[in-house]
């Protein structure tokens, strides 16, 4: 391909531009360039101007298509220095921006600014006490002594003292003039100890607020479920100290040294000028925004003021707390704020720090305007420009056309945007996405946006979609899963001495604001917002104009209680709309918390899109109205912006799109209902004309008679053995009705997936499996797939699993799997005319994978694990079936194991029961759903609309009854629910993260399958806090087996030879090696070793490289979730 590159490069960056272009093409100009070169050349020109691009760098270039034709591939560097062509301009004029249209947008931006300056300038004020400044003392006793009262609550009791029941306007006032009578503080401050906080006037309230929280949000253990929160002064008469600001462990300790709290020997700042002149200033403003503080108030738009004023407060102690001490501050109050780490010493005096994180913070607040619209997009994206010429997916150009044609409609005014995709899998939904997004960002030609999925290897999947079908580059996308190691393995590449992370070098202790592995390679601004950000980590994570990333990077933007975690999602968020892919993955609390994240999206003025083939009413319902809050506020804060919505449905069919207003809330949600019903009462009849590729039938499990359950020889093993033999029987004959012949040997041979729902079954059962008698003519193959296995063995499974079981060769074609080597040496080898391969998973299986099995067993937990597992039955198949494909037990094992005992609930861990009251009154399948609906086509129709006749479809009621309550009952109140979160002020706790958690988890720990050389084995132990194993007295790492009661277990002969996929762990850690770090078998292993494993008190466990850590199933003893 012919190439011209064009330099519009200033300063040193003109001198390195030209070093790279001169190796690769003829320089035809003093600035331009041309060559023939290879798209594989051309990426690493890119790559290279990239390494050296700096705010001075800007280089485009041309592909000459032909004699009359040029194509602008891409530019490096500043981009404003060319137009959307690659066109450099002849002239150019100038306009501040930042302080005309973008900020005048900001109606309260001198709030945010003020609430920000004054909160920073009085943030430590506490640190004064003679307590504090003590604990700084290099020679203090007491440095790792918890605080009896934390330095926040002390800062804030001592501005109660300082507004001592005034009003704003006359403690400001005050404040101008000077006036601050450190003895009237002391004297106020010792008698005000318990006063409630709800006195204070509303600007003192914000502040106050900001100051307590900088640190941590408040949170007692106290149960405050169904608690009504209306407003901030309730609030903040219930915080008191006990929140989580005083330290009681020891009361002793606790009333020794509390008096020292409110001591202040030193005095309080009043003879600092510096800081003094900074307080005047700053309290001016404050006082001149009394009439936006009302405003505010009035249309609640201060929770949105306040989000901006913490993130900026917080961003300013984060980077100037990590800055060296000023070197020329005049010292005259005697008091510090911190000491330094390495040296234990002094470091910044406290009226310095106080000023200079004001500082610091208000760069960042006078930057934000300007982050909504610095940070770089996604253009020139070929692929999504294009028509589908497949009619496979033509939807996803008349989705395309629909949302322009709505854009269109709009005024210049900015307005809402929230999207349901519903198309089936196999569809495209994910290259719809991207396409929607495109059309949807300001000019229908870029890309920014966080694409948001649940699992590590939907995302990487998923990156890998977007690199090879869209064309992204690194440059252009970024990929976040939190494990370099599961990212390595994925991509199967070895580590470059650049990439060697502080783990493996032992310094794991070095953290930054994101702690995670990013993929992702661009130029880097070094203006802006870039320059408060010290790590390029976390520059990467914000400026990547794509972001594919597990959601649980982007949850901590609303569920970080403590710590700065949430500043780099939430200001990612500022700029990038939000796709979350695969919402319908999700359940219980997990489902509040998303809600939580999307409100957040809204408030900040993005638009959002929830993609999944299987979402129920209630939830989309549900979080639009959680979206349709958020951009209340920001619509309430800004004079360019509407209260109005645009809400768009998507599937394969068709694609409708209507405008609600935000403002009338009980209109716009029955708008919103009734467009939505439509939708999917259009979309059913659609599916219902498709051809049925998976039908069900129940297969019986009677519960055994009363009388047998008395008979001692009838233990629990056996009644699970008898269950187990069911399955058994159920796999024979879904093989005989579904196999393919191999054409060389002319066995008949099915893959199959038993699903069953927990980790220790999922085991036994396999075990079962590959011990039992079969007919002569029968052999089976079997494999157990659940969570609990390491790392690389987890790899290699998943590799060989996403081999055989693609299933995508053309109708005619010879099975794929019959060509995979594995497969290939299992038929060849067998005597019998039937193969069977049984795949044996927990959940794990129903997402995330792109499987293709000829049949499946399972164990029913919920109607959405049913519908999502039968995703995996025929999936790259077109054809009908005759024969029931799926069989559903009749009881899942818990309830046959325990008769299913009366008021007892078994559709738990995992399952939709604890989300009701009572139990069901029968967990028999066979009286909870449809069998005669089943038996024709099993569907996700009662999973996208609510059954009609919901006795006759109990279990798929029951998510639908579950989903309301936590996302769509807008009458709740309390911190523990959705509403509460939405219309309350529990946000400003941090009960709502603690009461419906996301992810909720036991305490684990990480375990490495460690290789000892020096006794040529490999045993489980762990890491310190550097990353390094621990070590006994004789310096070999420590054997964990023994105190964790993990037994090794070997396999008899039979068990061996019905192996599906045979791994050796020890074997495999030769094949991962690579210099120049990775060059042992202890490296390796204590890099891609890796489990976790939740510990239990007197827990025992089993361990095999085939069957992974799985813990012992004890009577009564709660089962290991997938």
């Amino acid at each position: 391909m012919m190439v011209t590159f064009i330099s519009q490069c200033e300063k040193n960056a003109l001198k390195k531009t030209r070093r790279v272009l001169d190796a690769f093409a003829d320089r035809i100009g003093d600035n331009t360039w041309q060559t023939l070169i290879t798209e594989d050349g051309l990426q690493t020109v890119k790559k290279m101007l990239r390494q050296t691009a700096s705010k001075s760098t800007a280089v485009s270039c041309f592909w000459i298509r032909s004699r009359s034709r040029s194509q602008l591939l891409w530019v490096v560097g500043n981009k404003a220095k060319f137009n959307q062509q690659g066109l450099v301009p002849v002239n150019a004029t100038r306009k501040n921006l930042l302080n005309s249209e973008i900020e005048n947008d900001w109606k309260y931006l001198p709030l945010i600014k003020a609430l920000t300056a004054i909160s920073a300038l009085f943030h430590d004020w506490g640190k004064a006490s003679k307590l504090f400044q003590e604990k700084l003392s290099p020679n203090s006793k007491n440095k790792f002594k918890g605080d009896p009262i934390r330095h926040e609550w002390i800062s804030v009791l001592l501005l109660n003292a300082l507004v001592k029941n005034k009003e704003d306007k006359t403690w400001l006032s005050e404040l101008v003039k000077g006036e601050l009578s450190e003895q009237q503080l002391n004297n106020a401050i010792r008698t005000q100890q318990t006063t409630s906080l709800e006195q204070l006037p509303d600007a003192a309230k914000l502040v106050a607020w900001l100051i307590v929280s900088h640190h941590r949000l408040p949170f007692i253990k106290a149960d405050w479920r169904d608690e009504k929160s209306p407003d901030l002064s309730t609030l903040l008469k219930r915080i008191t100290q006990e929140w989580g600001y005083e330290n009681r462990q020891d009361e002793q300790e606790y009333y020794k040294r509390v008096e020292h709290c409110f001591e202040f020997p030193n005095g309080l700042l009043r003879q600092s000028t510096e800081w003094l002149k900074h307080v005047k200033r700053w309290s001016n403003s404050l006082l001149h925004c009394l009439p936006l503080i009302e405003s505010a108030m009035q249309d609640g738009s201060y929770r949105l003021v306040l989000h901006h004023a913490r993130l900026c407060l917080m961003l300013g102690d984060h980077f100037y707390s990590s800055q060296a001490a000023a070197k020329h501050w005049q010292h005259r109050t005697g008091l510090f704020a911190n000491t330094d780490r390495e040296t234990n010493d002094f470091k910044q005096k406290l009226d310095e720090h106080l000023v200079g994180v004001a500082q610091s913070a208000l760069k960042t607040a006078h930057l934000l305007p300007a982050f909504e619209q610095e940070p770089p997009v996604a253009t020139g994206v070929q692929v999504l420009r294009q028509v589908s010429t497949d009619p496979q997916y033509k939807w996803q150009d008349k989705a395309v056309t629909k949302i322009t044609d709505w854009k269109k409609q709009q005024d210049k005014k900015s307005v809402g945007f929230f999207a349901v995709n519903m198309a089936s899998t196999g569809c495209g939904k994910t290259f719809a996405n991207a396409k929607v997004m495109r059309a949807l960002s300001v000019d229908g030609k870029s890309l920014r946006y966080i694409l948001a999925l649940g699992l590590r290897t939907l995302t990487l999947q998923t990156g890998d979609e977007y690199r090879e079908r869209i064309g992204l580059t690194k440059a252009q996308l970024a990929v976040l899963i939190g494990s370099r190691a599961v990212a390595e393995l994925h991509n199967q590449k070895f580590i470059e001495k650049d990439e060697v992370t502080e783990e493996v070098l032992g310094s794991e202790s070095k953290q930054a604001l994101l702690d995670e592995f990013i993929d992702y390679e661009c130029e880097l601004p070094e203006e802006g917002l870039s320059t408060v950000l010290t790590c390029d980590k976390d520059k990467q994570f914000l400026y990547a104009p794509v972001l594919a990333c597990t959601i649980d990077h982007l949850m901590a933007a609303t569920e970080t209680k403590r710590g700065g975690r949430y500043i780099l999602p939430s200001l990612r968020l500022m700029s990038s709309d939000l796709v979350i892919d695969e919402i319908d993955d999700f359940t219980g609390a997990d489902l509040i918390a998303i809600g939580r994240l999307i409100h957040l999206a809204g408030m900040l003025g993005r638009k959002v899109m929830i993609s999944s083939a299987t979402i129920p009413p209630d939830l989309a319902q549900g979080y639009l109205n959680a979206y349709k809050k958020g951009w209340q506020l920001f619509s309430n804060s800004r004079d360019e912006a509407k209260a109005e919505i645009g809400c768009a449905w998507i599937d394969e069919f068709r694609t409708d799109v209507q405008s609600i207003k935000a403002n009338d809330s009980d209109m716009a949600l029955q708008q919103y209902q009734q467009q939505h019903d439509a939708f999917i009462d259009k979309r059913v009849n659609k599916l219902n004309q498709q051809v049925a590729k998976r039908k069900a039938e129940i297969i019986a499990c009677p519960l055994l008679p009363e009388q047998r359950l008395t008979e001692q020889t009838l233990t629990e093993d056996s009644k699970q053995a008898h269950y187990f033999s069911i399955v058994k029987l159920a796999i024979l004959t879904k093989h005989q009705q579904h196999h393919s012949i191999d054409a060389k040997t002319k066995i008949k041979v099915s893959f199959g997936v038993v699903r069953v729902a927990n980790i220790s079954p999922c085991v036994e059962l396999t075990k079962y499996l590959l011990q039992a008698q079969y007919p002569e003519n029968i052999q089976v193959k079997v494999m157990a797939y659940h969570s609990q296995q390491v790392l690389l063995l987890r790899h290699e499974q998943e590799k060989h699993l996403d081999a055989v079981l693609k299933r995508k060769e053309k109708q005619g074609q010879e099975q794929q799997a019959f060509s995979d080597p594995i497969i290939r040496k299992h038929l060849d080898k067998s005597l019998s005319q039937n193969v069977i391969f049984i795949l044996v998973a927990t959940p794990v299986e129903e997402v995330g994978r792109d499987h293709d099995f000829d049949w499946a067993i399972v164990e029913p937990s919920s109607y959405r694990s049913i519908v999502q597992l039968a995703g995996r039955v025929r999936r790259h198949r077109t054809n009908a079936v005759e024969q029931t494909n799926i069989g559903l037990m009749q009881y899942n094992i818990k309830a046959f194991k325990e008769n299913d005992k009366k008021d007892e609930k078994y559709f738990i861990r995992p399952g939709y029961e604890n989300g009701i009251t009572n139990a069901l009154a029968t967990h028999n399948i066979t009286e909870l759903v449809d069998t005669n609906v089943l038996k024709n086509n099993l569907s996700a129709i009662p999973r996208i609309q609510v059954p009609l006749k919901p006795k006759e479809q109990m279990l798929a009621s029951l998510e639908h009854h579950v989903t309301k309550n936590s996302l769509a009952n807008f009458k709740q109140i309390g911190a523990n629910t959705l509403q509460g979160y939405l219309t309350e002020t529990w946000y400003l706790t941090a009960l709502p993260q603690v009461l419906t958690p996301f992810r909720r988890s036991e305490p684990s720990i990480n375990l490495f399958l460690f290789y000892n050389a020096d006794e040529e084995r490999c045993y489980f132990t762990q890491k310190d806090e550097a990353g390094k194993p621990l070590l006994d007295i004789n310096y070999q790492a420590i054997n964990r087996e023994g105190i964790l009661n993990i037994t090794r277990v070997q396999l008899s002969e039979k068990e061996h030879q019905n192996l599906w996929f045979e791994r050796n762990y020890q074997a495999l850690l030769s094949q991962y090696k690579s210099e120049p770090y990775l060059i042992s078998k202890k490296s390796i292993s204590l890099r891609y070793g890796e489990i976790n494993l939740v510990e239990r008190e007197n827990a025992e466990y089993e361990y095999n490289d085939q069957f992974g850590l799985v813990k012992l199933n004890k009577k009564g003893g709660k089962n290991v979730r997938s």
